[in-house]
């Protein structure tokens, strides 16, 4: 029980905007949403704060971040893993 409980949890892949904080960055996670009126798929951003415990992510990055108990007042997300290094 307690396995499926932990496999539950969000994950969402976005790029790091932000590593100028202790411990923390700023991901930008990207959604395509249609318009209710007309029709058209429109891109939508929405920005993370996740917790990097090593401080390995750089600005650019391609992230993975899991949604974990609240961190702080702004935190509720943790770096996985780092899918992509930036160029």
């Amino acid at each position: 029980m307690e396995e499926n409980t932990r496999n539950l949890r969000k994950e969402r892949i976005g790029v790091v905007l932000s590593n100028k904080m202790e411990k923390s960055i700023v991901v930008a996670v990207k959604r395509k949403v249609k318009h209710p009126i007309y029709g058209k798929f429109v891109n939508k951003t929405t920005k993370f704060y996740a917790h990097d415990e090593a401080n390995t992510s750089s600005v650019g990055d391609v992230v993975r971040i899991m949604e974990v108990r609240p961190i702080s007042k702004t935190k509720g997300w943790r770096l996985v893993e780092i899918i992509e290094k930036a160029k």
